[in-house]
């Protein structure tokens, strides 16, 4: 008998049987509230009515027509849907099926327009696991350690991590521009650095939002010397912060954007957009793939579109966001560090909301959040963790989430905190 590989870990030990809202139900029918999405990827819900059904209408039309050997009509339509959503100027897009894929095809692409060999990338950055992705990300050493050498001309530059740092924004955000004007003088020259890639909000690396200086700092290089900048937005966007895309908090201005995850629901799903001027200089077969922009997961792409703008689910991730992060708040003050340790911060944007452990002296305590997250999966509330060393906990719950399903979770949330630091 074969068997999964025993290097996959589950993060709760829940046998899935069906999913419906915020909710999963195993084998005995036990519902869980499901505050993980599948890391942010089903966005209107598990099985929302209409997703589900524009994914069964196209799958007895066609399943997979290879979009470089035939065109087909999902694939037209939500390139030009996905045009009403994404920032001025950003008209052309590729498809493929993972955020790695698209990482790595946001990189080459700006690497062929700019004719420069190297990346910056910033610390405490998730950007996927294939090879040069994973040269790109810092979050943690699991996701690059062991099969070196990476991807050679990749710089690292800080992230303005005010918890980090101990730090006030400003401080954080003045260090952060002048290392990278630093690493440029010393490392890249400008002449050399093709691109700066960012998250908005630092994904696995704990739930650490940019800020608006931040950005602009990067924009305004960026455009100084001829760098490319992409936003990373495979977690952070469709509504995920309350904004439609994470940067619009920051009044940031990509030159490429990726978005995964939230895109189809739960159907593989990736792009990368930038202008068409930009697209062009792509080198003549650089692009392509063979499920990419598959017709299943565009059909389930376009209804999730609907879904949003229907529900309007950007406006109710920014209320439900305040009311979790209310909630948050007041769990964080009634355990404050003191001798045994306790929560250091609570952070994020929207319904991406993170609690961040820490020792008595102030280290990151992935041992707590770890015992923490164990107590709230025991209660039937879903929750992940990240950040180095496992310290933060992490609620992405769906978009649809409701009032009285965040009063649910946050209950829950109160009790697990308290049977782990009570």
């Amino acid at each position: 008998m074969s068997a999964l590989s025993p290097v996959l870990k589950q993060a709760t030990p829940v046998l899935a049987e069906r999913g419906e809202g915020v909710r999963l139900y195993d084998e005995s029918g036990r519902a869980h509230l499901d505050f993980t999405a599948g890391i942010g990827v089903t966005s209107t819900g598990h099985c929302h009515p209409k997703v589900v059904a524009a994914a069964q209408e196209q799958v007895g039309k066609l399943i997979h027509g290879q979009y470089t050997t035939v065109m087909h009509k999902p694939l037209q339509t939500l390139s030009a849907r996905l045009g009403e959503v994404l920032p001025n100027g950003l008209d052309s897009l590729f498809f493929v099926n993972s955020g790695s894929e698209a990482v790595e095809a946001a990189m080459r692409l700006a690497k062929q327009a700019t004719g420069r060999p190297n990346i910056v990338a910033f610390q405490g950055g998730f950007h996927g696991r294939t090879l040069a992705a994973a040269s790109m990300t810092t979050s943690a050493t699991k996701f690059r350690s062991g099969y070196g050498p990476l991807m050679s001309g990749v710089a690292l530059a800080p992230f303005p991590n005010t918890f980090y740092y101990g730090w006030d924004e400003e401080t954080a955000t003045k260090f952060a521009l002048r290392e990278l004007d630093q690493l440029l003088a010393t490392v890249t020259t400008p002449a050399d650095t093709a691109a700066f890639i960012v998250e908005p909000v630092l994904g696995e690396g704990g739930y650490v939002p940019a800020n608006t200086a931040f950005l602009r700092g990067l924009r305004e290089r960026a455009d100084r010397h001829g760098i490319l900048l992409i936003i990373d937005e495979v977690q952070t966007g469709f509504g995920r912060t309350g904004k439609f895309w994470g940067h619009d908090h920051f009044d940031g201005k990509p030159d490429i954007i990726v978005t995964a995850k939230g895109l189809a629901s739960g159907f593989p799903l990736s792009a990368i957009a930038a202008s068409k001027e930009l697209m062009a200089r792509a080198w003549p077969g650089s692009q392509g793939g063979t499920y990419g922009g598959n017709a299943v997961a565009c059909a389930a792409a376009i209804a999730t579109l609907d879904v949003i703008q229907e529900e309007k689910l950007v406006e109710n991730a920014a209320e439900r966001g305040q009311q979790l992060f209310a909630g948050l708040r007041e769990v964080a003050e009634a355990y404050p560090v003191g001798g045994q340790g306790g929560i250091g911060d609570v952070r994020g944007l929207g319904l991406m909301a993170g609690t961040e452990f820490v020792t008595a002296d102030g280290e990151p305590d992935g041992a707590t959040a770890a015992r923490v997250h164990t107590a709230a999966s025991e209660r039937g509330l879903l929750l992940l963790t990240c950040g180095t060393q496992g310290q933060v906990v992490r609620m992405i719950p769906p978009l649809v989430v409701n009032g009285e399903e965040i009063d649910e979770g946050l209950g829950l949330w109160r009790e697990s905190v308290a049977a782990v630091l009570g």
